[in-house]
């Protein structure tokens, strides 16, 4: 309990509010009064002690809310009703305390832990062992990749990559078992990926501004705190940029074509071969027209927020560009984005359409009723969800329909492919129907997404 509450406080100073000696003291004093149980006393009991100004009383609950993030593997086939569901009932152990009685499991517990996808013990096995790997001592963006191996291989990762290579020469039902644990062996490095970013996000030197932003570019869109969300929006606005500049200069040097020799000594046979007249190959540019359609419920908005930046930042490289999100209906929102201010738009979008239950069934019903017009064959449709159809019925002959119509589809999913067909989530079904299916839930994710698409629209 000590070692978590210094842990805070590391963090905390590393964020530029000042805890000093005195105020640890009375720090400690507070925690040995009311505790770790109840985590809503326990932030206004620290915050009255260590927050002093109104921006130390907002670092301080964002730091709070990061430190004490519940990680309860969530993501691989719950819905989102059951996400929201009692969510006291299920909170683990944060790194730094004392997760289990034990430390981290045996081989054999990882793997019954695994097949019963019992993520409360998953999560407090895996703040053991990040508590063991010293999480607390991370400081670069660069230092990801070793973390998340001292916590795998403290938590049994290759004993458990042993036990899959016994069970895949086994017999079928060993085979089978060999299989589900490859499927919980991906959750279990994603939920890794996950945790490390956070304790980057708490404890990285923010006295390196290239690597912050290298680290927000690799970063999952869901685990950037709320206090770099600006400098996040400064570099999507550069890639953008960067990408508009690009894209232009192919343009221009299209325009003054390419010298056709054959043609052109064809044409000069007249003159001896002597080029008085020149041919020309020309290649026909094709600016895209896009229609992006975001899911704004739940995690997924925050994908969605940035992927219309993105396409609203390359206006000069897009045409026609026509943005609609949903959660379970679709609206058109491209006047929005296009009249107000950023920072008002998409609170205001999500405030009128997000965080509802979702529903893909009913928005593509939607798309084919009211806008199925605007796709044909110079379109690129742009659909950025997690596909999860919370059991609904999934419309995929309209999936068909619109693939068959349009230019391109292209399908950004914020989830790992682990995930995928997992619960209540359709991409398998949907997913024969796009010309392009890739993982989007980084702002690198995006600005290679995006480049893609526009050299496939330049070439016509």
């Amino acid at each position: 309990m000590q070692q978590t509450l210094e842990n805070f406080l590391k963090a905390l100073r590393g964020l530029d509010v000042r805890v000093s000696l005195d105020e640890s003291i009375e720090a400690h004093r507070t925690v040995d009064l009311v505790g770790f149980e109840n985590k809503e006393i326990l932030r206004h009991a620290l915050g009255v002690t260590l927050a002093k100004s109104e921006h130390e009383k907002l670092t301080f609950e964002e730091c709070f809310e990061h430190f004490f993030a519940i990680n309860d593997f969530s993501g691989d086939d719950s819905s989102e009703d059951d996400q929201e569901a009692d969510p006291e009932s299920r909170q683990p152990p944060t790194p730094g305390e004392d997760a289990s009685e034990g430390g981290t499991p045996t081989t054999d517990e990882l793997a019954q832990m695994l097949l019963n996808n019992d993520r409360a013990a998953l999560a407090a096995a895996m703040a053991a062992a990040a508590n063991e790997a010293e999480i607390s001592n991370i400081r670069l963006f660069t230092q990801r990749g070793v973390f998340m191996r001292r916590i795998l291989e403290s938590m049994g990762l290759r004993d458990l990559e042993r036990l899959i290579q016994q069970f895949r020469q086994g017999t079928p039902e060993e085979q089978r078992t060999a299989e589900a644990l490859e499927a919980g062996r991906e959750r279990l490095m994603e939920e890794a990926r996950n945790l490390v970013e956070r304790q980057i996000a708490l404890y990285a030197d923010p006295a390196s501004e290239r690597l912050r932003e290298d680290f927000l570019a690799n970063a999952r869109l869901t685990n950037i705190p709320q206090r770099d969300m600006l400098r996040v929006r400064r570099i999507v606005k550069k890639m953008a940029k960067r990408l508009a500049t690009r894209h232009a200069r192919r343009r221009l040097n299209a325009r003054s074509g390419r010298l056709d020799v054959r043609r052109t000594i064809r044409r000069n046979v007249a003159h001896d071969g002597v080029p008085f007249n020149l041919e020309w190959r020309y290649t026909r540019i094709e600016r895209p027209r896009i229609i992006a359609i975001c899911d704004v419920s739940g995690s997924v908005a925050a994908a969605a927020q940035f992927l219309l930046l993105f396409l609203y930042s390359l206006n000069e490289v897009l045409s026609g560009l026509r943005a609609f999100a949903f959660s379970s209906h679709l609206v058109e929102v491209s006047d929005i984005l296009a009249n107000e201010d950023w920072d008002e738009a998409v609170p205001k979008i999500l405030q009128e359409i997000g965080f509802r239950s979702t529903d893909y069934g009913q928005t593509l019903v939607d798309l084919k009723t009211d806008y199925l017009d605007l796709i044909d064959r110079h379109t690129t449709v742009v659909i950025l969800g997690d596909a999860r159809n919370n059991q609904g019925n999934p419309q995929t002959e309209i999936m068909q329909l619109v693939y068959e119509r349009a230019k391109r589809v292209v399908w950004l999913n914020p989830e790992p492919k682990a995930f995928w067909g997992t619960g209540d989530s359709e991409m398998h079904r949907y997913a024969p129907y796009c010309n392009l299916v890739r993982i989007c839930n980084t702002v690198k994710h995006l600005e290679r997404v995006v480049d893609d698409m526009l050299t496939f629209g330049s070439r016509g």
